[in-house]
């Protein structure tokens, strides 16, 4: 059964240039950088302050998120236990597995989420209502 201990902070490769006017480059790579391969890329950005996203957990889609700018709040929760991390720098993201109930909120101004997913989107894939999810979190994770 998955766990809020299974959500881990993953480093990210950075590429330094030595001329500072060219900037850093951070790649990642599917089952390399990360525990899976990279289905779906999204982004958020231009959420209002105030503004949560989020509130949902996902059957079997992994994903791992990323403050490419500004910095916002993940608020994580297995079931039974709850956990917030700050995301703020966009050479660490935020690994979290399947059937973790997630909400993004405490958005900086000019903010920007990047989301990599093991999934296409598929809106069965999604377990929007808490309740269902505290259901199937104490059946041991078994969804169909």
């Amino acid at each position: 059964m998955t766990t809020i201990d299974d959500c881990t902070i993953i480093d990210l490769p950075m590429i330094y240039r030595t001329d500072i006017r060219a900037g850093h480059i951070t790649p990642v790579t599917g089952q390399v950088d990360i525990p899976f391969s990279i289905q779906r890329v999204y982004y958020l950005y231009d959420v209002p302050g105030g503004a949560e996203r989020g509130g949902h957990a996902h059957k079997q889609l992994q994903q791992l998120i990323v403050s490419i700018m500004g910095a916002f709040d993940v608020v994580l929760d297995d079931g039974s236990n709850k956990k917030t991390v700050r995301l703020d720098r966009a050479y660490y993201g935020l690994y979290v597995p399947r059937q973790i109930w997630r909400e993004l909120i405490n958005f900086s101004s000019g903010s920007v989420s990047f989301v990599l997913a093991s999934l296409p989107y598929d809106e069965e894939e999604y377990i929007r209502d808490y309740p269902t999810f505290l259901r199937t979190k104490q059946h041991g994770d078994t969804v169909s």
